[in-house]
């Protein structure tokens, strides 16, 4: 990706002309966002006087409408949306007449917000009719093409929550190549980009906002390498004090799973601007992932100090009590969140997981749908409806769910591992091996991955293909989690090789076992077992080898006598191989001296008698 250079001056004077329609319009979000970034910029210097970027501060209004749209602007800063947008019915100019549409928008959310009869439901049933006059207006003039970029946006954002995606998306680009300062539409239309493919294909304008758009939706996307090398490319040239850039870059290290290196980058944040609550949430996320209590609870009291009645403030109070395994409380301040702000992303998907903690899973289950409605891509929400329908046992829900959390997020282990999970239970199992390998392959996070394949392969009866995956599984046991998957792994390891007669091993990985109290007294009979096997090893070894020399020594000695030495043997010896382990010893002194005579009569003249190796029994007790 071949990233332009920038001229900060032209950079500076666009962002000006920007703040000021902004302002005009009263687009507070968008001007705030501009600001930042103007400050971020501050080395670079603007002449104000005699400057052509101040022109724009009272352009776009006529004289005859001036002092209407004043007042409506005012009214509008206090939200007090219907005086606004009746003060400014009749105006044409088109900063008044976006400030009209603008508010009359404005006035319809702020009543169906507060008409909501459940706060804690995302419903976009009735937004056809609270929008209806609006949209046919809108639409009108646009077929006629009498809105410019500003009154496109604000007809994409209600196309948006008509759910009509793809005129929206078409109506959004015609706002930024009209107006490609106005962040609010860039905004609005990265979620609707659906993969890469559709990022490349936009028409958008070839403007220096498309860089960080493009790094936004690749974060957005998950595609996290290259929405990081647009930013640290921004940082480089110009824009490294833009709180903006390393922000999303925070996140990206965060999607990334590089949880320190995002903490440090937020905690730099947190010093530059220490009264900033965007993206706290993220913080909180991480210190919570990483359980730090301490500085959770710093955070806390900080942001409580600063606006108590913050969405952000209250998400980040809400994990404070879930760290602290206070989960009635946490979900207490997530829905006050909600009452804040209904669309708010990360409260919906954090009261799912405290739901989940509770055993309320059909309250999760409806936290975990409010997440999808607000944001498709929270792969977060998927995988909690999965887990949930799992609980319930409704599996074919639960591929669903997983198949689409994997789709958002094809390289992160544990969605293949849930995904490989749900198809053994549905018994297939060729696609449950593919999920585990490829979950192996990309690193395994949770490190279950190999046990799962050779669970799988055990489960199979192909038991050979199971051992090297246990033997690989076991080979760091300290970043092993879960003890009762590798005690089982030792105890199957164990038998296999005790099977196999490979009794080093089998003794190595069954002592392994004594480690662990559910295997103990199985690893203690195995231990037994293989005792006595190495002792009938031994006895055979040594019955042999005595029938051998006394048969060297006699030289030529007649077959009858040869056959009538090996019948004794084989009676002395062929009852002692039935023995048990508490008879194995007295059966071994008395074959020794049998052997004693035998050698005796048979070699009068040798004095001393071949000594054979005895291994060390085990105690095993």
């Amino acid at each position: 990706m071949d990233l332009p250079p920038f001229d900060l001056k032209l950079i500076k004077k666009d962002i000006l002309i920007g703040i000021a329609e902004c302002e005009k319009r009263c687009l507070l979000q968008c001007s705030k966002w501009l600001v930042e970034l103007n400050h971020g910029l501050s080395e670079t210097t603007v002449e104000r006087t005699g400057n052509a970027t101040f022109q724009h501060m009272h352009s776009g209004i006529d004289d005859a409408e001036y002092d209407d749209y004043l007042l409506a602007k005012s009214y509008f800063l206090v939200r007090e949306y219907d005086r606004s947008a009746f003060f400014t019915r009749n105006c044409s100019s088109p900063v008044p007449k976006f400030l009209h549409l603008y508010a009359t928008y404005m006035s319809k959310e702020k009543k169906r917000l507060d008409n909501m009869i459940d706060s804690s439901v995302v419903s976009t049933v009735n937004h056809a009719r609270d929008f209806s006059e609006l949209l046919t207006i809108l639409r009108t003039e646009h077929s006629e093409q009498k809105l410019d970029g500003y009154c496109l946006y604000l007809y994409g954002v209600i196309l948006k929550k008509l759910e009509l995606t793809e005129m929206a998306v078409r109506v959004f680009v015609e706002a930024i190549t009209a107006e490609p300062m106005l962040w609010s539409a860039w905004l609005e239309l990265a979620p609707l980009v659906s993969d890469k493919r559709m990022l490349q294909r936009l028409e958008v304008p070839e403007h220096w906002m498309k860089s960080i758009f493009e790094g936004y939706t690749y974060i957005e996307l998950f595609q996290n390498d290259e929405g990081i090398k647009i930013f640290e490319h921004l940082q480089k040239n110009g824009f490294g004090k833009c709180i903006f850039i390393p922000t999303l870059l925070a996140i990206a290290y965060s999607n990334k799973r590089d949880v320190d290196r995002s903490i440090d980058i937020f905690q730099h944040l947190q010093s530059v601007d220490p009264y900033r609550l965007d993206n706290l949430d993220s913080y909180s996320n991480l210190l919570f992932v990483k359980d730090m209590k301490t500085e959770m609870s710093h955070l806390a009291h900080k942001v409580v100090e600063i606006n108590k009645y913050s969405a952000e403030t209250c998400c980040v109070v809400g994990n404070y009590y879930s760290i602290r395994a206070d989960h009635y409380k946490a979900v207490m301040y997530f829905q006050r969140a909600l009452k804040l702000n209904p669309r708010y992303l990360s409260a919906w998907t954090l009261m799912g997981h405290e739901f989940m903690e509770m055993k309320n899973t059909n309250a999760a289950i409806q936290s975990y749908r409010q997440a999808v409605e607000v944001n498709k891509r929270d792969f977060r929400a998927w995988y909690g409806l999965g887990q949930a329908y799992e609980i319930l046992k409704m599996t074919f829900y639960s591929l669903y769910y997983y198949k689409t959390a994997q789709q958002l997020r094809p390289y992160d282990s544990r969605m293949l591992v849930a995904l490989g999970e749900t198809y053994e239970k549905l018994d297939k199992i060729y696609d449950a091996l593919k999920c585990y390998q490829k979950a192996h392959s990309v690193g395994d996070i949770e490190g279950v991955a190999l046990f799962s394949i050779a669970k799988l392969y055990e489960k199979q009866g192909e038991i050979e293909k199971a051992i090297p995956a246990y033997l690989s599984f076991c080979s760091d046991e300290k970043l092993i989690a879960d003890k009762a998957s590798l005690c089982h792994a030792y105890i199957t390891l164990g038998n296999y090789y005790d099977k196999h007669e490979d009794f080093d091993k089998a003794t190595h990985f069954a002592y392994k076992c004594l480690d662990f109290e559910d295997t103990k007294r199985e690893a203690e009979s195995l231990l037994k077992t293989i005792a006595s096997k190495r002792a009938q090893r031994q006895a055979t070894a040594l019955a042999a080898a005595s029938s051998a020399a006394p048969s060297k020594a006699a030289g030529t000695s007649a077959a009858p006598e040869k056959t009538a030495d090996a019948d004794a043997t084989t009676d002395a010896y062929g009852e002692d191989m039935d023995m048990d382990e508490t008879n194995l010893s007295k059966g071994i002194d008395d074959a020794a001296g049998e052997e004693e005579t035998a050698s005796e009569e048979l070699a009068p003249t040798s004095t001393t008698m071949p000594e054979f190796p005895m291994e060390d029994s085990y105690d095993i007790n």
